[in-house]
């Protein structure tokens, strides 16, 4: 693996994995944030970069309804999070997309706001969909209270006590965001716009900001209310309750299609993260620092494990897998991994594969990560893509050689049977509503009429069935000529022949699939933990849990 930047390590290409591995959805959905994660990439940058943070605005009355802004002011570019706080009646408070009223609401300014600028705001972010901002703006979200610890805070701060700690970490968060919209929806800056910025050019650096600062923000908002409530008796957050507050979200289908229209964006997240494993696998020695880091990751990550609850049965599952799997995975490090074997963590990945379940092997990974920062951080570099380039169809590609691409990257969807009613159970389309994605049931819905070519299995195997009396020298666009339909499954296959890991490996339309492991993979990418569905088609999760604040990165900081 080579991008702009970075040095190949061809001592690590004997232990990377397969697409073949990776790319199943039962493993993906088996995914755990890393220090590669995007909201862990923000972070560094910023406390490397000694970024500056203020509060420059804070007009909040007593009921909470006002408007703040907060400033990061990097070496180069300042943004600041423009957030709009309301007095949000309990019977509006919804959850859903098609929601018209939030607790809070946000826009993350390029720059720094002026009055007019405020007053803009504040006439359109509000509205959400139904207002506009303008290219100035990088993202617009929102957020609403939970309710029952977001009281419970407000109530024991302004009588000048702390809030049970164990509430605060059964939930996690005083908000969740619902929505967090940027490239160019709405009116935002298009991705192209700020994709050249060294800060943002990571994936998500400037949702994964609003989200951060989002945080800042709710704690202050608590804070606001109980000195309101309370007067001088008031208390504010302890530093280690604090601490353990992120932001919550809610998740559903919506997201789900993303890894797959972006396909050459998926191949080099995964691409970038079997690199770091194979690298890590591929050291000859273990040092103490290493060693130490692995160990305490270990223990964050059983400490997490014993905090998330879910009441969906497959979560369940996972939870019990993963609990599991932590614990033998300390009991091996203690008593069997021998750490003077030629390459020990390649010894230690090994017996994972054997011993454990695909939840136990997935988090050994992103442990066995943790440590290696000066190793893989650098990797950080090549997440994203230029998707212009992969865009054209060669017509030139001679059959022969398209046949041979399906028979390496798509021989999982070529013999199976899309007529049989379990492997074409299931058709995506877009809402009339809200104008997003959403998950049909093909032979008791209606609306199959409308579906999205999302069937990527489906579409190869009518692709190799199409070339199979074409000669092999023949270029494929005298096929496309003659059968167009066929044009995205060449494309696709094309892409994958230079991308092998951007291609989810699975028949998207069958009965089995569940589109929960789609969104696990992708909010792992973004960094996000306490992993709760509540169905296989919406999860509740946090991010930011544990990381620093604003002020604490003034400060300097601990490492992210």
């Amino acid at each position: 693996m080579s991008c702009e930047g970075l040095n190949p390590m061809p001592q690590a290409r004997n232990f990377r994995r397969s697409p073949d591995e990776v790319m199943r959805l039962v493993r993906m959905g088996c995914s755990h944030p890393t220090r590669l994660s995007f909201l862990r990439q923000l972070l560094r940058r910023m406390q490397a970069e000694d970024w500056r943070f203020d509060r420059p605005v804070w007009e909040v009355d007593a009921r909470g309804v006002g408007r703040a802004v907060y400033r990061a002011i990097g070496p180069v570019r300042t943004y600041s999070l423009v957030a709009f706080s309301h007095d949000l009646p309990p019977e509006v408070r919804s959850d859903r997309v098609i929601a018209t009223a939030w607790d809070a609401t946000f826009a993350l300014f390029d720059g720094t706001p002026t009055p007019a600028d405020l007053d803009r705001l504040a006439a359109n972010v509000p509205l959400q969909e139904a207002g506009r901002i303008s290219p100035r703006e990088l993202s617009l979200s929102r957020a609403n209270r939970s309710v029952r610890l977001f009281d419970h805070v407000l109530a024991r701060l302004a009588k000048g006590a702390q809030p049970d700690a164990a509430m605060l970490r059964e939930t996690g968060y005083l908000m969740r965001t619902t929505a967090v919209y940027g490239s160019g929806k709405f009116g935002a800056a298009d991705r192209a716009a700020i994709a050249q910025r060294p800060e943002l050019s990571a994936p998500f650096q400037a949702e994964m900001l609003s989200v951060w600062l989002t945080r800042a923000f709710t704690v202050d908002l608590v804070e606001h209310l109980a000195r309101a409530k309370g007067g001088e008796k008031a208390a504010r957050l302890s530093p280690e309750l604090k601490s353990g507050l992120g932001v919550g979200n809610s998740t559903g289908l919506g997201m789900a299609p993303f890894l797959i229209h972006h396909p050459v964006l998926l191949n080099n997240w995964m691409l970038a993260r079997e690199e770091a494993l194979a690298r890590v696998r591929a050291q000859a020695s273990i040092g103490a620092d290493e060693l130490a880091g692995f160990q305490a990751a270990l223990n964050a990550a059983r400490e997490n494990a014993d905090l998330w609850t879910s009441a969906h049965d497959i979560q369940r599952a996972k939870l019990a897998d993963l609990r599991d799997s932590l614990a033998r995975i300390a009991a091996h490090v203690a008593q069997g991994w021998d750490q003077s074997a030629a390459h020990p963590w390649d010894d230690l990945w090994r017996w994972g594969c054997e011993a454990l379940p695909l939840e136990g092997q997935e988090v050994l990974l992103a442990a066995m990560l943790e440590p290696h920062g000066a190793l893989i951080d650098g990797l950080g570099e090549c997440m994203d893509a230029d998707e212009g380039t992969a865009f054209p169809i060669n017509g030139a590609m001679p059959v022969g050689e398209l046949r041979a691409i399906l028979r390496a990257h798509y021989d999982w969807a070529l013999g199976i049977d899309y007529t049989e009613r379990a492997q074409c159970a299931r058709f995506w389309y877009v809402s009339e509503d809200k104008l997003e994605p959403r998950l049909g049931e093909r032979h008791e819905e209606p609306g199959a009429e409308r579906e999205l070519p999302l069937d990527t299995g489906r579409q190869a195997a009518a692709l190799w069935q199409a070339l199979q009396d074409q000669p092999e020298d023949q270029p494929v666009a005298h096929l496309l000529m003659a059968a167009p339909e066929n044009r995205l499954a060449v494309r696709r296959a094309q892409i994958t022949a230079r991308h092998p890991f951007a291609e989810i490996r699975d028949n998207l339309i069958a009965a089995e699939m569940l589109p929960i492991d789609i969104l696990r993979c992708k909010l792992a990418f973004f960094g996000a933990t306490r992993f709760d569905p509540r169905s296989d088609r919406w999860v509740r999760i946090s991010l930011f849990q544990d990381a620093p604040y604003p002020e604490d990165l003034n400060g300097g900081g601990d490492e992210a």
